[in-house]
């Protein structure tokens, strides 16, 4: 495969959840705790303000205050990739100068959508992300997931690879992402600096095996996703497979059950945060689906079950 052989980025970048008091309010403190928990935990980095972080119940100032905190709190002890998805190309490019501004390793941002029918043919996706790419001075990670009901074709997400300066690093989270990556791969060749899994590793295997270099899940586990990571990178793939196969039924559970709930619960098990209420109008997880949840975790030790202990 004619990929980079040192990507500036690789390994295992999970979403930090965003923490909330019992009334909706912002939780810094138990933020804080979260992303030193991520880091404790193995993250090579970690991304901030995506959708299972709840970025589309956050305010712009929230946003801002959010990106601040948290930035400033790693203080350069892993990369940062933030969030700065929005339909506007001039909102998505002022959001992605400020968060480089504050330090921010790279950008990862959807095509423009809104809602149901909002969208917008391949010239103006190409021009949009050309756009946000003269803004700024750092990678930008395109976001191929099915919630934006844009239709980004390997070949098209090739093109602009080649063509953009900073678009270098796609996460690929659509159905048959494994075939998609190779084509990715195959097209690109150089110029996909890092072709990542996402959709929380449900796929990681598959994905490793078509030349994922990264991944980016669910923000509870990033122990047990290093343990599959980390072994397929130095040849190992017989003790790869063996780690997803132990860590899959976690997996399956957060991705088929609990959605971005599934962080903020075992984080609360766990002692992490003080809260794991999602903001409304997001309804709460189910208390049987959280004992699943839980039950499964508890067959894998996870650090997350015993870091605050």
């Amino acid at each position: 495969m004619n990929q980079p052989t040192s990507p500036r980025y690789r390994g295992v970048f999970p979403v930090a959840p965003t923490t909330f008091t019992d009334t909706g309010a912002l939780d810094l403190a138990s933020q804080k705790r979260c992303i030193d928990f991520m880091i404790d935990a193995g993250s090579n980095g970690i991304c901030i303000l995506a959708n299972f972080s709840e970025q589309f119940v956050l305010s712009d100032d929230e946003r801002e205050v959010l990106t601040r905190t948290i930035l400033e709190h790693v203080d350069g002890r892993v990369p940062v990739i933030v969030t700065t998805t929005h339909f506007s190309t001039a909102v998505c490019a002022e959001r992605s100068r400020r968060a480089q501004a504050m330090g921010a390793a790279m950008l990862m941002v959807m095509p423009p959508y809104h809602g149901a029918t909002f969208r917008v043919p391949e010239p103006q996706i190409h021009e949009f992300y050309a756009r946000l790419s003269d803004a700024v001075d750092i990678p930008i990670m395109i976001q191929d997931a099915p919630a934006s009901g844009t239709v980004l074709s390997a070949a098209f997400l090739a093109r602009m690879a080649n063509e953009i300066e900073h678009v270098a690093y796609f996460k690929i989270e659509t159905a048959g992402a494994a075939s998609k990556l190779r084509e990715l791969i195959r097209l690109g060749g150089s110029a996909i600096e890092g072709p990542w899994d996402g959709e929380e590793a449900i796929t990681l295997l598959p994905d490793l095996d078509a030349g994922a270099t990264g991944a980016m899940t669910g923000g509870a586990y990033p122990d047990g996703i290093r343990l599959i990571v980390d072994a397929y990178a130095r040849g190992d793939r017989e003790t790869a497979v063996a780690e997803y196969q132990r860590w899959l039924p976690l997996i399956n559970h957060e991705n088929r059950q609990c959605g971005l709930l599934a962080a903020k619960a075992l984080m609360k098990e766990g002692g992490v945060i003080a809260c794991e209420a999602p903001r409304h109008p997001l309804p709460a997880m189910h208390p049987d689906t959280r004992a699943g949840l839980i039950e499964t975790a508890r067959r894998l030790d996870p650090l997350v079950l015993r870091w605050s202990k």
